[in-house]
């Protein structure tokens, strides 16, 4: 077995309390990008619709990794069974659709495709589909269980008394993480560079854009989502990888507490990251989120952000639109 021979990781209290923070704060995330997506439906592009279910995957994830947690499962029992099964469904999930945003925004803005529902069933048969498949398999085949921590941060995973734990695990989850390492930055880069090449094309507009005052932030926010966006899933996905490399070499520093805390968190904020970016460092969901709050309408700031597109469209050269539209499908995720 791989793991039997090593100890138990001992989570802390304090370490708990911080991962249940972390789930906490990844549950209200997701939950706030359901809410924005269903209270205002003129903002329901594509990609926000996309969004939407990646948002439903880290709400299921966050949710079960947060009961895991709570539990701190020290064997295998039919909530550990479950648990662990929930979270292996909705984190396998996640990591589908958030593949499937990056390929969606890859096919309209670099390769022009045209888009339709037939995409969309693919996604969805993608990203439901396969990880039902596989939890649902390894759940019949007793592959779900207590994990002893090692892999995990109390909650439940891949079963200790699994012979083939290795390539549950992979099956399971860190296949599609470790491609998602890969897949990621290449899309966004060539997206990426694609926008920069049409942006250096229109280069004889640029004293007409100049005058439109919101070109350029769009564009700024739209070049630093597409660096962030791979970044950011990296460095919370990257711990869990790390333990996973230890604990394949039985090296004890798979019990290290930064390490196991760091795991906890990556695991657990996906939702939270999300909502981040795309919810608070969105202009005009976090407008009509602050004029709700403060006073209880939003309405008063819809027009200037009307108003501000329409003089966008306004000052795009007449022949070619392509980068205003990658902007705006960028800055509207």
């Amino acid at each position: 077995m791989l793991m039997g021979t090593m100890p138990p990781t001992e989570v802390y209290p304090s370490e708990r309390v911080i991962v249940l923070l972390s789930c906490a704060l990844s549950f209200l995330g997701s939950s706030l990008l359901v809410f924005t997506h269903a209270l205002w439906p003129e903002l329901r592009t594509r990609p926000r619709q996309l969004l939407l279910y990646l948002s439903l995957a880290d709400l299921l994830s966050a949710a079960s990794y947060f009961y895991g947690v709570l539990q701190d499962f020290d064997s295998t029992s039919w909530d550990c069974v479950l648990q662990g099964a929930l979270s292996t469904f909705s984190n396998t999930s996640s990591f589908f659709w958030t593949t499937a945003i990056a390929f969606y925004l890859y096919i309209t803005i670099v390769r022009g495709a045209p888009t339709g529902t037939g995409l969309l069933c693919f996604f969805h048969g993608m990203s439901w589909g396969v990880p039902l498949a596989i939890t649902v398999a390894a759940v019949v085949l007793k592959k779900i269980g207590y994990d002893a921590s090692n892999v995990s941060v109390g909650w439940c995973w891949v079963n200790l008394e699994a012979a083939d734990q290795v390539l549950w695990m992979l099956l399971t989850g860190k296949l599609w993480e470790l491609l998602a390492y890969v897949i990621l930055p290449v899309l966004y880069i060539l997206i990426k560079k694609h926008i920069n090449r049409a942006h250096a094309a229109l280069s004889e507009y640029r004293p007409i854009l100049a005058r439109a005052p919101a070109f350029q932030p769009r564009t700024s926010i739209a070049d630093k989502k597409l660096i962030l966006i791979p970044l950011i899933f990296i460095f919370l996905r990257i711990w869990s990888t790390i333990r996973f490399i230890l604990t394949l070499c039985s090296s004890p520093a798979v019990q290290n507490p930064v390490l196991v805390v760091l795991h906890g968190i990556g695991n657990t904020f996906q939702g939270g990251a999300n909502c981040i970016m795309f919810v608070l460092c969105t202009r005009a969901i976090r407008n009509r989120l602050l004029s709700s709050l403060c006073c209880g309408h939003y309405g008063g700031l819809h027009q200037p952000s009307q108003s501000l597109e329409r003089g966008y469209q306004r000052a795009k050269p007449p022949k070619n639109t392509e980068a205003g539209q990658m902007n705006a499908e960028i800055t509207s995720t």
